[in-house]
């Protein structure tokens, strides 16, 4: 940083002064001789003077990290000296900001706010440690958020493949999944692709899981190359580790998508053989909603 003078206490306080006075600033109700009291003012005031102390290390880091809030947002895109302000405070502990339930909110703002630099120096923290973040409660959720804004290509395909390179790991994480699940409703048909490949041979041991279901049943809606090599996947099973799948609790509606979305798609030989697999097995399904999967083989007319 070559001028810390831009990030005193004072240098703030002037420049919050003068944003107080500003008429569009979004702060409650001045009192009615207008203007803005002393108690507005003041609340202000210590809480930047906690965020000053949270970036120079004066207070405990970990408690201050719940400075920077929602309720921040206000103060932002105010002044190019309050922008450096938060980019300092937000940079400091970057992962620690990104995986709280608020604070991220703050450090998202910036990145559609702040100036292209500081933008690419939060883009390549996010590469960085976004496999972490995949994989923590807020973490995905900041993830996710992000994923669906960011605005350069570059980043954004660096983050997708980091994504899709990683299907595995984070499919069967209990947070990290949603991560997956989000990157293929953007329907990119090159990510895509890759997650089938990165699943591929894990399908079976996905659709027994609550959310690995989820994964290969969204996959299953792909028809193109995605959708066929999950239907291999599936159909490699034996017998006996189909109907398993058939009678589970989350595995039951990945067979009725794989009956519902195959009769056009997989040639007759494939088809037949899905359905004269789990024909002779009726019987076992007749719990709901496994009933479904018996709805539709009776329905179907194929030779034995």
């Amino acid at each position: 940083m070559t001028n810390i003078n831009r990030l005193s206490m004072s240098t703030m306080f002037n420049a919050l002064h003068e944003i107080l006075n500003e008429e569009p600033l979004a702060i409650p109700p001045p009192p009615s001789r207008g203007g803005y009291s002393y108690f507005h003012i003041r609340t202000t005031e210590m809480d930047l003077q906690r965020m000053f102390n949270f970036m120079t290390g004066s207070e405990d880091l970990k408690d201050d990290i719940s400075v920077l809030d929602t309720g921040m947002l206000k103060l932002m895109r105010m002044s190019d000296d309050m922008d450096v302000f938060f980019f300092v405070a937000i940079m400091r502990l970057f992962i620690h900001v990104m995986i709280d339930k608020y604070a991220s909110y703050v450090a998202i703002q910036g990145m559609r706010i702040f100036k292209q630099d500081k933008r690419e120096l939060m883009y390549d923290h996010i590469l960085r440690y976004a496999l972490f973040l995949a994989r923590d409660q807020y973490g995905c959720i900041a993830l996710n958020e992000i994923i669906k804004e960011l605005d350069d290509p570059y980043y954004r395909d660096e983050l997708m493949d980091i994504v899709s390179n990683n299907a595995l790991l984070l499919s069967n994480d209990a947070y990290g999944n949603f991560v997956v699940q989000h990157v293929l409703k953007l329907h990119d048909s090159r990510c895509t692709g890759n997650i089938a490949d990165k699943l591929c041979g894990y399908c079976v041991e996905l659709s027994f899981k609550k959310y690995g279901s989820y994964i290969v049943e969204r996959l299953l809606e792909v028809r193109d190359i995605p959708m066929a090599t999950i239907v291999l996947d599936l159909l490699a099973c034996k017998t006996e580790m189909l109907i398993r799948l058939a009678r589970s609790e989350n595995g039951n509606f990945v067979v009725c998508k794989l009956l519902e979305l195959t009769n056009d798609i997989l040639t007759a030989d494939l088809f037949y053989s899905l359905v004269n697999k789990l024909r002779p097995y009726r019987f076992l399904l007749h719990r709901f909603p496994e009933s479904k999967i018996v709805a539709i083989l009776g329905s179907m007319r194929v030779p034995n």
